[in-house]
C-alpha cells in the first residue's frame, strides 16, 4: 500500500490519506483526480481497516463506477472480504427505495418508465386536460421541478407565466398517475430516495451511520437534489471527500449548479481543501492559454495548472475567410500530419455549436478523410435537417408518399395516425400517390377541418414547386414563411439549436445556388445524398465532436473553430459567459502537445452571411492582443429562473439589471413582485 502512495504527488499523496472529515479535492484537468480518489479508497480498505461496506463512492456515469472500482481492486490485490459500493446516484436511488419505498405508501415491485413511456403519459395527460402546449417544454419543466425539490402545490403556486400554470397542472395530474400505477421515473429515484431520508428520522440514521466514508466524483456536476442527499447521508458522521474542478462545470444547461462546489467549505463546516495543480496532460504554452482564460471568472475556487511536461510547441492560431476555406485547411493540415504517421484518432476538432459540423463534414469527405461524430449524429441525419430535406424532395416530386409521411405534421397540421393511415389506405385504392389523392380529393370523410388544412398545405407544396422551377433561390426564401420550420423547432427542447442547425442549412442551400446558379434542385439533393450516405470504413478515424462530448478526452492534436462572437461564446438572453468560457477551458485542457484555435471572418448566421467578430476568448487567453475585444463578467441569474427569498419565499426571475458590482433581479412571488439584489437570494 505504501508503494501505491509512493507513487503519488504530494497534494495527492495528501489527499488519499485523509481519512475523517470533510475534504474537497480541486483537481485541476489532467492531474490524476480519479488516480487520486481510487488511492484514497484502497488507503481507507486496505490500509486504515474500514470495512469496504461502510464507503459509499457515488459517481455519474457506469463506465466511470467500473473504472474506478476496477482501478482500486487491483491496488487491493484481494485484501478485502466484500467489494466496495461504487455506484451511479440514480443506481443508489434504486436500491435504497428497494427497501424503504414502502415508507410513501408505495410496494417494492415499482416499475421504471423510460423517457418514451414518460412522453406518452405527459402528452395524454395534457390531452385529457385540453392543455395544448409542447411535451419536451412540460417534460422539461416536470425534471426541473423534481431535480429542484418542488412538489406539484409548490410548483402551481409559483409559475405566474401561461405555459408555466400549464406544466405545473400536467406535472400534477402526472405524479398522481404514477402514483396509482406504482411507476417510477428516473427522476423520482432521487427525489424519493430524499424524501424518505428527509422525513423519517430512524431512516437517514441507519443510512448515515451504514455508509461511514462517502466519497463523490465530478462533484461541480451535482444540483440541488444531489447536494440535499449528501447532507442527509453524512449527517451522523460528517465523512464526505468529493473530488471536482469548479473551472470544468459545464453542465448548468441541465441543472448543475457550481455553487455546490464553490461553497463546499461553508455548508461543509472545518473542510480541508486540497488542489491537484499539476497538469501531466498538456504542455506549458497550453496550459498558460487555459489559465490566462479562465482566470477572467469571477465566481471560481482559485488555482493554477502547471504541466509536468514542460515547454512545447506553442498555441497556434488559424484565420480564415469562411468556413470553407477553414474546413479546407483543417482537413489538408490533418491530412499531412496523418502522412507523417499520426494516428487518426489522436486528432480531434471541436465546436461549440454542433451546426459547424457541417462544414467539417463537407470539407473531410472532399479530402477523403475518415472521421467520426462523436457524441452525436451527422449533420444530414438530423431529424430537423431531414425534415427540410423531405419538404424538398416533395417540392421535387410530390408523389414521395415516404417524405411527405415524414413532414405532413411537421409543423402540427392535425393529421394523426389514423387519419393518415386512413388517407393512406385510401389513396391506393384508387391508384394515387398520396399527394395526388390529398390533391384531388375536395372533402376527406374524417373532418372537414382535416381537409382544409390540408388543401393549405398541398397548395403550399404546388407554389414552392412552381417557385422552384423559376429559381431555386427564391424558392427558399418563400420557404420558411411559407412553411413555419424555425418556429416549430423553436419551441422543442433544444430549440435553440435546432433553429441554428435550420439557419445553418438555409445559408449552405443560398451558397450553393449563387456559386452554381446553374445547379437544379435535384442535381444539390443528389449531391447532399452522396454526402450523408458515404460509408467511413476506416478504424482509425478523425475525431468531430461538440465540447460537451470531449470533456475527460485526451488527443495529441486539438483544433478548437468557431472562435468569433455568437459561435462562441455562444451569446443571447440565457447566456452564461462564465459558463461559456469554462467550456473553452474545457476545449483547450483536451489537448496534449498540438492546440489551433481558428476564427473565420465570415459564416452563415441566422441564415445569412454575415461579417463577424472574432471571439473575445483569444484576447482571454493571451494568443492575440486586441483591447477592442470584450471582457465581461456574467450574471449568475436569468429570466426564467427559480429563486429562494428568506423572507417572501420561492419566486421566478423575471427580469434582470446590472447595478454596480451587483444584479437587479425583478421577481415574481406568487403575484407579489418585488425587486431584490441578487445577493438576497439563492437559486433553486
Amino acid at each position: 500500500m505504501e508503494a501505491i502512495l509512493d507513487d503519488l504527488n504530494p497534494s495527492q499523496r495528501e489527499a488519499a490519506q485523509h481519512i475523517d472529515g470533510t475534504l474537497l479535492i480541486l483537481a485541476g484537468a489532467g492531474s490524476g483526480k480519479t488516480k487520486t480518489i481510487t488511492s484514497r479508497l484502497a488507503y481507507l480498505i486496505g490500509e486504515v481497516g474500514i470495512d469496504p461496506r461502510s464507503t459509499l463512492t457515488l459517481t455519474f456515469t457506469n463506465k466511470a463506477a467500473l473504472e474506478m472500482r476496477n482501478r482500486a481492486l487491483s491496488m487491493l490485490e484481494g485484501n478485502y472480504t466484500y467489494p466496495p459500493q461504487l455506484l451511479t446516484f440514480h443506481k443508489f436511488g434504486l436500491l435504497f427505495l428497494k427497501f424503504h419505498i414502502d415508507k410513501l405508501g408505495r410496494k417494492n415491485n415499482f416499475v421504471i418508465i423510460d423517457s418514451d413511456d414518460r412522453k406518452r403519459l405527459v402528452k395524454q395527460i395534457a390531452k385529457d386536460l385540453k392543455i395544448d402546449i409542447n411535451t419536451p417544454f412540460i417534460l422539461s419543466e416536470i425534471s426541473k421541478c423534481k431535480n429542484s425539490c418542488v412538489e406539484p402545490q409548490m410548483a402551481k403556486e409559483s409559475a405566474q407565466l401561461e405555459d408555466y400554470k400549464k406544466a405545473a397542472l400536467v406535472y400534477e395530474k402526472y405524479q398522481e398517475e404514477i402514483f396509482d400505477n406504482n411507476l417510477v421515473d428516473f427522476d423520482d429515484l432521487l427525489m424519493l430516495t430524499h424524501k424518505i431520508l428527509s422525513v423519517h428520522e430512524d431512516i437517514r440514521v441507519a443510512t448515515s451511520q451504514k455508509y461511514q466514508y462517502i466519497m463523490v466524483d465530478e462533484y461541480q456536476d451535482t444540483n440541488e437534489l444531489q447536494l440535499r442527499i449528501l447532507e442527509l447521508l453524512a449527517s451522523e458522521h460528517g465523512n464526505l471527500c468529493v473530488v471536482g474542478d469548479d473551472d470544468q462545470s459545464i453542465y448548468g444547461w441541465r441543472g448543475a449548479n457550481i455553487r455546490n462546489i464553490l461553497e463546499f467549505d461553508q455548508q461543509f463546516q472545518n473542510t480541508k481543501v486540497v488542489k491537484l495543480q499539476t497538469n501531466y496532460r498538456s504542455t506549458t504554452p497550453i496550459l498558460e492559454a487555459a489559465n490566462h482564460l479562465i482566470e477572467h471568472n469571477r465566481n471560481r475556487l482559485k488555482k493554477e495548472l502547471v504541466s509536468y511536461r514542460g515547454e512545447g510547441n506553442s498555441v497556434k492560431l488559424l484565420h480564415c475567410l469562411d468556413e470553407t476555406h477553414e474546413a479546407r485547411s483543417i482537413a489538408r493540415e490533418i491530412k499531412e500530419l496523418i502522412q507523417k504517421g499520426t494516428h487518426p484518432d489522436e486528432i480531434a476538432v471541436l465546436y461549440r455549436i454542433n451546426a459547424l459540423s457541417r462544414s467539417l463534414e463537407d470539407g473531410f469527405n472532399k479530402e477523403k478523410l475518415p472521421f467520426k461524430l462523436v457524441g452525436g449524429m451527422r449533420f444530414y441525419e438530423r431529424a430537423e435537417i431531414k425534415d427540410i430535406i423531405s419538404y424538398l424532395r416533395i417540392i421535387l416530386n410530390p408523389n414521395d408518399d415516404f417524405s411527405l409521411l415524414r413532414i405532413i405534421n411537421k409543423p402540427k397540421r392535425g393529421a394523426g395516425k389514423v387519419s393518415l393511415d386512413k388517407l393512406t389506405h385510401e389513396a391506393h385504392q384508387n391508384n394515387l400517390s398520396l399527394y395526388e389523392y390529398l390533391a384531388s380529393t375536395p372533402l376527406f370523410a374524417s373532418s372537414k377541418k382535416l381537409s382544409a388544412t390540408l388543401k393549405t398545405f398541398i397548395t403550399s407544396i404546388e407554389n414552392l414547386s412552381s417557385s422552384s422551377q423559376i429559381s431555386p433561390l427564391a424558392m427558399m426564401d418563400e420557404f420558411e414563411h411559407t412553411i413555419g420550420l424555425k418556429a416549430f423547432y423553436a419551441k422543442t427542447v433544444d430549440g435553440e439549436e435546432k433553429v441554428k442547425n435550420i439557419e445553418e442549412f438555409y445559408g449552405y442551400f443560398r451558397d450553393a445556388f449563387e456559386k452554381f446558379p446553374q445547379m437544379s434542385l435535384e442535381e444539390f439533393l443528389n449531391d447532399i445524398s452522396l454526402q450523408s450516405d458515404q460509408d467511413q470504413l476506416a478504424h482509425e478515424q478523425i475525431n468531430i465532436m461538440s465540447i460537451h462530448a470531449a470533456k475527460g478526452l485526451e488527443f495529441e492534436h486539438v483544433y478548437i473553430i468557431g472562435l468569433e462572437e455568437e459561435f462562441f461564446p455562444l451569446l443571447g438572453e440565457s447566456t452564461n459567459i462564465e459558463e461559456e468560457r469554462r467550456l473553452g477551458y474545457v476545449a483547450i485542457t483536451r489537448a496534449k502537445t498540438h492546440l489551433t484555435l481558428c476564427y473565420v471572418d465570415s459564416r452563415f448566421y441566422k441564415g445569412q452571411r454575415a461579417m463577424i467578430n472574432k471571439s473575445r476568448f483569444l484576447g482571454e487567453c493571451g494568443i492575440i492582443k486586441n483591447t477592442s475585444l470584450k471582457v465581461t463578467k456574467s450574471a449568475q441569474y436569468k429570466k426564467g429562473d427559480l429563486v429562494q427569498h428568506k423572507i417572501f419565499g420561492m419566486g421566478r426571475i423575471e427580469a434582470v439589471a446590472k447595478v454596480g458590482n451587483e444584479y437587479k433581479l425583478k421577481i415574481n412571488f406568487g403575484g407579489n413582485k418585488r425587486e431584490i439584489l441578487s445577493s438576497f437570494v439563492q437559486p433553486i
